[in-house]
């Protein structure tokens, strides 16, 4: 009977994944209380495939939860027009209810036949004993059975705790439950007085801008968040989680972050091979319509490294919503599970971010600052600009304000506060971060994420000499233009690297640097132009298109 109320209340199983040889338990270990014994791998190399009850009553179930978002996205319409129409009074309320409570008892009936149809399934119940003892004992045994499962993930047990390394219980300034720091936006009006009056002015601003915020500016930043557009990928977020695990021996587990949300990751090592990229670590950080199934991931994969991909909260198997502070919640319990469970030292490794990622990428960037190096691909200053160019202008007030207040993705703030390598990829035909259009290349906010990182960086090289040339230099939309304006100022790479080196030989590697003051105009253009070629790379494709393994490369560096 108990069986029975487990297969009921289990999670959904989607995969059985054909076991690799060399995961095998060896016959010589004895087997443990916990722990259960696997079938032969020739019968695992297949989807799950239920039984005629499970699979109708899934169908059914899975119907009434599409039916239930279309409800609760259209809900406020709905209430409106129940509204105008009169239905919203007590006489028409309550025989709804009744209706109501008739149809969940009807879903509960249905939900218990595919418990039965579970039960009779052998496959099944061999998944739910497993996932038990794994509950009961997350022993290497158990768990390595388990990660030959994709189920639900909701119900996969807890494999890192934010908490879990002794730094953060003995330390004071790490993160606590409410989240770790963030760099606030300045006040809109500074050197207004906070009187009473003008905080009850402001809140009718206030509850609009949250009111925006967590219902379309929300979904409109992360259109992955929204269950209906998971529900549609899901058969190919499956074909590419197999992918990761059976062709690249991936490992998926979840990360129990400070602010409750779980989130989901896959780690592929590569430590064992012969290729030395594999000793470093690339922690991908996904756009807003990304996951690591389906991903900018396969780009580092390729190039032979070791990877660890993870979902936003609300992606797939995380939980939570994605904004910011709970973006940065999640790539620090991440960077600690790299560092503290996986094995890597912050110097191996690298964070990797396309699009909206920059985010999450230069938070990690600021905050843990020995990490080896950072690249941003597709990625842009500030979100503001963004927001505006979708929005109408008579909401510029309200944009501006949402998005400091709720939204506020300040990748080029936070990228300056990090002193190591940097390479940004410019996408030449990019149809997302330009404010104008595609083809209109000096619009693409990728330019100003240059421009704030050099002139933090290099102050006195990017006067107004070295701004204009850098500014042509970004004018060109191909490899061809770039090489002529970059010869026709005659830069000499030599000279450039002496000055730098014998500046930093001097004064340190810290920024920002005073090199330049006293340079005439010409070197300081010839600088300017030699180190925006060493931190910007042209490729010629769109927004979406896959960065080939052959474009990924490590930052420059002296």
């Amino acid at each position: 009977m108990a069986k029975l109320l487990s297969c009921v209340l289990g999670p959904r199983l989607y995969k059985i994944y054909r076991e690799r040889d060399s995961e095998r338990a060896p016959s010589s270990v004895p087997e443990t209380p916990t722990s259960v014994t696997t079938p032969p791998s020739s019968s695992w190399d297949t989807y799950y495939q239920p039984r005629a009850l499970e699979k109708h009553a899934d169908s059914i179930l899975a119907l009434a939860s599409v039916f239930w978002s279309i409800s609760y996205y259209s809900s406020p319409f709905a209430f409106f027009y129940l509204y105008r129409k009169g239905y919203l009074s007590l006489s028409k309320v309550v025989p709804f209810s009744h209706y109501a409570g008739t149809l969940l008892l009807l879903l509960a009936g249905v939900a218990c036949l595919r418990g039965i149809g579970r039960w009779t399934n052998p496959q099944y119940r061999q998944f739910i004993t497993i996932l038990e003892a794994a509950h009961r004992n997350q022993s290497a045994e158990n768990k390595r059975q388990l990660a030959n499962y994709n189920f639900d993930f909701k119900s996969w047990p807890v494999d890192f705790h934010w908490e879990e390394p002794s730094s953060r219980k003995e330390s004071r300034g790490g993160p606590s439950r409410q989240g770790v720091a963030l760099l606030r936006p300045e006040p809109l009006h500074r050197g207004t007085a906070d009187t009473l009056l003008n905080r009850v002015k402001k809140l009718p601003c206030q509850i609009t801008s949250y009111l925006v915020a967590h219902t379309l500016g929300r979904r409109m930043l992360y259109p992955g968040s929204v269950y209906l557009l998971q529900k549609a990928l899901m058969p190919v977020l499956l074909q590419g989680q197999a992918r990761l695990v059976e062709e690249c021996n991936g490992r998926r587990a979840k990360l129990l972050a400070c602010d409750g949300n779980e989130i989901d990751t896959m780690f592929v090592d590569r430590r064992g091979t012969a290729e030395p990229q594999g000793q470093k670590l690339v922690i991908c950080c996904e756009g807003n319509a990304g996951f690591y199934e389906v991903g900018c991931i396969s780009t580092p994969l390729e190039a032979g490294y070791s990877v660890l991909g993870w979902n936003h909260p609300g992606f797939a198997g995380s939980t939570g919503v994605p904004f910011p502070q709970n973006e940065a919640n999640a790539m620090d319990v991440v960077v600690q599970f790299a560092i503290h469970r996986l094995g890597f030292q912050p110097q191996d490794i690298i964070i990797y971010a396309w699009s909206i990622g920059g985010f999450t990428a230069t938070w990690a960037a600021m905050s843990y600052p020995d990490i080896s190096a950072v690249i941003l691909d597709a990625s842009f200053d500030d979100l503001v600009p963004l927001a505006l160019k979708v929005m109408p202008d008579s909401w510029r007030g309200l944009v501006t304000r949402t998005v400091r207040q709720h939204l506020n993705l300040n990748n080029a703030e936070q990228l300056c506060r990090y002193q190591g390598p940097v390479l940004l990829i410019r996408r030449t035909k990019d149809e997302i971060i330009t404010t104008t259009v595609p083809e209109d290349i000096m619009s693409n906010r990728g330019n100003d994420l240059l421009l704030k990182l050099l002139q933090y960086r290099y102050p006195r090289v990017m006067a107004e000499e070295g701004l204009r040339v850098v500014r042509q230099w970004l004018e060109a939309s191909s490899q061809l233009e770039e090489a002529s304006i970059y010869s026709r100022w005659e830069v000499e790479e030599d000279w450039c690297l002496s000055v730098l080196r014998s500046y930093q030989a001097e004064n340190g590697p810290d920024f920002p640097w005073s090199v330049g003051e006293d340079m005439d105009a010409d070197g300081r253009q010839q600088l300017a132009l030699f180190l925006a070629q060493k931190h910007l790379y042209n490729f010629e494709a769109t927004h979406c298109t896959p960065l080939p393994a052959q474009n990924f490369q490590m930052p420059w560096h002296l």
